[in-house]
């Protein structure tokens, strides 16, 4: 209840300047000026139900009305940007005087300019659920040097950041389960972040989880979001319960014939104690001769593995920034905004991830379901 009364008081003074931008600096008055105070008002608290929707408000009545405000602070996001960049333009203008104060016209651009903003942010945030809706395939080939011959064309499902929970239920859950069973993967790995809220209000979202399969297993991690209701010890044995084989700073062997490779797993870079993550402890008393795959929430975390051998390491948490122009921000946070990329010795690949955390939005960052297929270098 702290985290939501802050972020309303925050949102309120957002969401009070706004209005001056709205209203006041352009002069409306009558019915347009309280219609337009009214939206700005349900539309606040529309965002508090959904900030606290899957941890303090129930799903079951929360979720509708809380995926409106999600999508709202989605469009607030544009708008804000917008009515900066109008306030910067008015103010130059009053500065060099072109048009004079006293100029009507001036008023009229004014009122032009925010009106275009006003569309556009809501259009952008419109076009943005429509893109998050469903997850692509984004197939990917990825050249190991070190890979045993037997593992080339080994298929990884890697799914991620799915933050089921506030805006989304039950029913992308099984979209996601459906989407991944189709391509018939040999290994499925989940990246972390797969809610946001609490095992006992969301948990039951994660049942379609139990309908993967596939011939080298099920295997999952921990992300940064299953600690944020102090959830994440329990989330991790739910997921055990859904025939999830959850990796906590483990190491199993994956046997195709005689072929061997170790995969590895770790607790989130940021996870509260007892579960910090221990890269050295989840490669202790293996083969360093042997071809190691790492799957760890967070892209930083490769920085690490490069130092302890690991070949290839398996990501999510970027989102590749989800809606433009956040993505130029991830850099100052990872090493890795999407895609293929190395660190050290290391391949490491970052998924956009299949779901979106807060606004149900994405812009300029579509959702995925990544297929990798294990391959040797051409030589």
């Amino acid at each position: 209840m702290i985290r939501i009364a802050v972020f309303g008081v925050f949102l309120a003074l957002v969401t009070w300047w706004v209005h001056r931008r709205l209203v006041r600096a352009t002069g409306l008055t009558g019915r347009p000026a309280h219609t337009a105070g009214a939206t700005l008002i349900t539309a606040w608290v529309l965002a508090l139900v959904g900030i606290g929707a899957g941890e303090v408000f129930d799903p079951t009545w929360a979720r509708i009305p809380g995926f409106v405000g999600w999508v709202w602070l989605a469009a607030l996001l544009y708008l804000v940007l917008g009515l900066l960049v109008v306030a910067a333009g008015s103010g130059i203008a009053r500065l060099t005087g072109h048009p004079q104060p006293t100029d009507p016209s001036r008023r009229t651009v004014l009122r032009g300019a925010t009106a275009a903003v006003t569309l556009a942010a809501v259009g952008a945030a419109g076009y943005g659920v429509t893109e998050a809706h469903t997850p692509r395939i984004r197939h990917v080939r990825i050249p190991l040097d070190r890979l045993p011959d037997r593992f080339t064309g080994t298929r990884i499902a890697l799914v991620t950041d799915l933050h089921v929970g506030p805006a989304r239920g039950i029913g992308f859950t099984r979209r996601v389960v459906d989407l991944v069973t189709a391509q018939q993967p040999d290994l499925i790995l989940l990246g972390g972040d797969l809610v946001d809220g609490t095992v006992t209000k969301v948990g039951p979202d994660l049942a379609p989880l139990a309908d993967l399969h596939a011939p080298l297993g099920v295997f999952g991690v921990s992300g940064n979001h299953e600690f944020y209701a102090g959830d994440g010890g329990r989330w991790l044995d739910l997921w055990d319960t859904l025939g999830i084989r959850t990796l906590r700073n483990e190491r199993v062997e994956i046997r195709r014939d005689d072929a061997v490779i170790d995969l590895a797993g770790i607790h989130d870079r940021t996870s509260p104690a007892p579960y910090e993550p221990d890269l050295p402890a989840a490669l202790t008393g293996r083969d360093p001769d042997r071809f190691v795959l790492l799957l760890a929430h967070q892209p930083k975390q490769a920085i690490e593995a490069s130092e302890l051998g690991v070949d290839l390491q398996l990501s999510g948490h970027t989102h590749g920034g989800q809606m433009w122009p956040l993505r130029y921000l991830v850099p100052l946070q990872q090493p890795s905004v999407t895609g293929l990329d190395r660190i050290g010795d290391t391949v490491l690949y970052t998924s956009y991830g299949a779901g979106a955390w807060g606004p149900p939005v994405r812009v300029g960052a579509p959702p995925e379901i990544t297929i990798i297929e294990t391959i040797r270098p051409s030589r």
